[in-house]
């Protein structure tokens, strides 16, 4: 909006009004001004803060789910390798044993798969409405088919109805342009293999392998039967329904890639040196959420070194709420292993920053105790998703972030960020509160002052015209 206010002195008054309207004007403004421009400041490092502490506690956790990993474990006990990782893999727990075994993989385990009578319209052939059963180990799958199905949607409704219980069906169609529907499932081993019973024409027994070159009416199972894998471990066999092998070593799980007559040699050793790089990870990554928590919440010195100047939560509980939390955790109620706190691995705190720091002669001292590996992955890890220190860790941080699911309730950052951003509504509106008042005032103030010097010019020339008279008469009697 531009100023009422005009320059330069008033012509009756000799005033300089423009000068006297803008001091006025801001002797009016300033404490409000000064009260607006604090606030704002004040609220925008909060929301700053509030977004850098998000950022902090997000990759803080993602840190802890890295270490955490189900399918690359960084706190392992034990490392297990294969010598031909082209036929089988495997994976060890804190309970496994050091060692080396000779693996021979003879056969893998296999579902089944099976095939319809062809049907000579293809895909489009009609099949008639009702329940198609499929039987699997005992346990039926029931698919309704309705009126006017086709192949084609009938495979689509086995699909969608037994998709979530590892059963599938698709259509393969031959030279003749007839069709068969096949069916497989994902669960493999001797005697998983699927019957299909119920709608005519699709009637299916599994236990029979159909030929090479089966004629239209034939159906079956395709190729061969499902069956166990088969294996030695150190000449000793061993059998499986599922190529994923539990259990027939302490502490290891063989993962089943390919049959071949070549051993493989599985190694399982201590894993003192993977689990000290991994601990100064969860290390650091603690330490860096602190520094940013503690820049967040510490006033600092000015230039001069005398003032402070406040941080985004100085003064705030929630910051030191947030420590508190994770801190807790390094005591709580764990997976119950002989390994309870951090200190037994070589993690101290130091007394003067609140930071970690891994003492490497105390943590190899203690990985030379028999079966301390093993012990420190069930402490990290835990026995189950919930009760190791990584997961107890992220729990204790989700309360800061979590939105519910039906999202009715924010984490608290989100909340906070919320009643800042209100605030900063609140703040525009007083400042364009303060403009309209600062302009009404300018042109208040401007016309009351040219009002004044108009009438001081009017009395001014009043003056000057009764002085002309005086002086007039004055001169004629002068004259006499």
């Amino acid at each position: 909006m531009a100023s009422p206010i005009l320059p330069g002195s008033g012509l009756g008054s000799g005033l300089d009004i423009g000068a006297i309207v803008t001091a006025l004007v801001n002797a009016d403004k300033s404490p409000k001004q000064t009260q607006i421009d604090n606030q704002t400041k004040t609220n925008t490092l909060k929301i700053s803060g509030v977004g850098a502490l998000k950022s902090a506690l997000t990759t803080f956790q993602a840190a802890l789910a890295t270490l955490g990993s189900k399918t690359n474990p960084a706190f392992a006990g034990y490392t297990a390798t294969s010598s031909v990782p082209g036929t089988l893999t495997v994976t060890s727990d804190n309970t496994a044993v050091s060692g080396s075994y000779s693996v021979v993989v003879k056969e893998l385990a296999t579902g089944s798969k099976v095939a319809s009578a062809a049907f000579a319209g293809g895909a489009s052939s009609a099949i008639p409405s009702g329940t198609l059963k499929i039987s699997q180990n005992g346990t039926d799958y029931n698919v309704t088919i309705p009126a006017n199905a086709t192949l084609q949607s009938t495979r689509d409704a086995i699909n969608k109805a037994q998709g979530s219980n590892g059963i599938s069906a698709n259509i393969v169609t031959d030279a003749t342009g007839a069709s068969r529907l096949v069916i497989g499932s994902n669960k493999t081993g001797a005697g998983s293999d699927l019957t299909v019973s119920g709608i005519a024409g699709l009637e299916i027994d599994g236990t029979k392998v159909m030929s090479a070159t089966p004629a239209a009416g034939d159906s079956g199972s395709v190729g061969a039967l499902a069956k166990d894998a088969s294996l030695t471990i150190d000449g000793l066999a061993v059998t499986s329904k599922s190529n994923t092998v539990t259990g027939a070593i302490s502490g290891m799980t063989l993962n089943l890639v390919a049959a071949s007559a070549t051993p493989s040699t599985v190694t399982v050793d201590t894993n003192t040196k993977g689990l000290q790089t991994s601990l100064q990870q969860f290390v650091d990554a603690y330490n860096s959420l602190k520094t940013t928590v503690d820049s967040l919440s510490k006033a600092t010195p000015d230039e001069d070194g005398k003032l402070t100047v406040q941080a985004a939560f100085t003064g705030d509980s929630l910051p030191r709420s947030l420590i508190a939390s994770i801190r807790a955790e390094f005591t709580g109620a764990g997976a119950g292993g002989s390994m309870a706190y951090l200190s037994e691995v070589g993690i101290m705190t130091d007394s003067i920053t609140g930071n970690l720091k891994l003492d490497t002669t105390a943590f190899n001292k203690a990985m030379a105790a028999p079966g301390a590996t093993g012990q420190v992955q069930q402490l990290f890890s835990g026995t189950n998703d919930t009760n190791g220190l990584l997961a107890r860790m992220s729990k204790a941080v989700d309360p800061y972030l979590k939105t519910s699911a039906d999202g009715k309730t924010q984490g608290l950052l989100d909340q906070r960020l919320t009643i800042l951003n209100a605030n900063s509504r609140t703040i525009t509106d007083q400042q364009k509160a303060l403009d309209v008042r600062v302009a009404n005032l300018t042109k208040t103030l401007t016309a009351k002052y040219n009002a004044m010097d108009l009438l001081v010019g009017q009395m001014k020339a009043t003056a000057s015209n009764i002085t002309s008279f005086f002086s007039s008469l004055n001169a004629q009697q002068s004259a006499k």
